[in-house]
């Protein structure tokens, strides 16, 4: 049996484990794990950065890759906690942005200010105990290559945007969009596609 197999096997081990992790009550892990763990655990590619004033909040046994010259700009939060954060090449995540896992974003990418994108959700159907003591379920949100997402947008958990999308200022995403689409409003709904015959953007009625 495997480390990781033994500490999952044993309720009390793991719950000591996870202590050693994340201080009690809380989703950030601990300064050694930051320090020391991490940065065996995760990769950064060639020409990436991630700036100063982030909450990168990655724990071991979840992967986090950032690719190649891609960006996470101040005030910015990632967190892999309940599920994988991979975010491809030449991709910005800007000023502000909340990404939890599971998440997978393409290349070419380009995320505005303040979006908010969750895999996680709460299960809160048992009205005898706190929302937080509830179990948590998750679904993985997909962004794939090329698309631009505008500001105070939000992608909720499950949802894939297609290739070459754009979703505008403000959209609640909680379902696909097509690839080379255009969205707007809450809930978003496709305004715009590409049509490769006439090589127009065309409104879709």
């Amino acid at each position: 049996m495997s480390i990781v197999q033994t500490i999952k096997s044993s309720p009390t081990l793991k719950k000591f484990v996870h202590w050693c992790l994340i201080p009690k009550y809380q989703a950030r892990p601990r300064l050694w794990v930051k320090w020391f763990i991490n940065p065996f655990f995760h990769q950064k590619g060639k020409g990436s950065v991630i700036c100063r004033r982030t909450r990168v909040d990655v724990l071991p046994f979840q992967p986090f890759t950032l690719g190649d010259f891609s960006t996470v700009e101040d005030f910015a939060t990632i967190n892999n906690g309940v599920g994988p954060v991979y975010i491809g090449n030449n991709s910005r995540v800007g000023i502000g942005n909340v990404i939890i896992g599971p998440v997978t974003v393409g290349n070419n990418v380009i995320f505005a200010q303040n979006i908010v994108m969750s895999g996680l959700n709460h299960v809160y159907t048992d009205v005898t105990k706190p929302i937080h003591l509830q179990p948590v379920t998750t679904a993985t949100i997909t962004i794939e290559d090329d698309c631009w997402i505008g500001a105070n947008a939000v992608i909720t958990a499950g949802v894939t945007i297609g290739k070459h999308s754009v979703i505008a200022g403000g959209a609640v995403v909680t379902k696909n969009i097509p690839p080379f689409s255009v969205a707007v409003g809450n809930p978003a709904r496709v305004i715009k596609q590409y049509n490769f015959v006439t090589q127009q953007w065309e409104k879709v009625s």
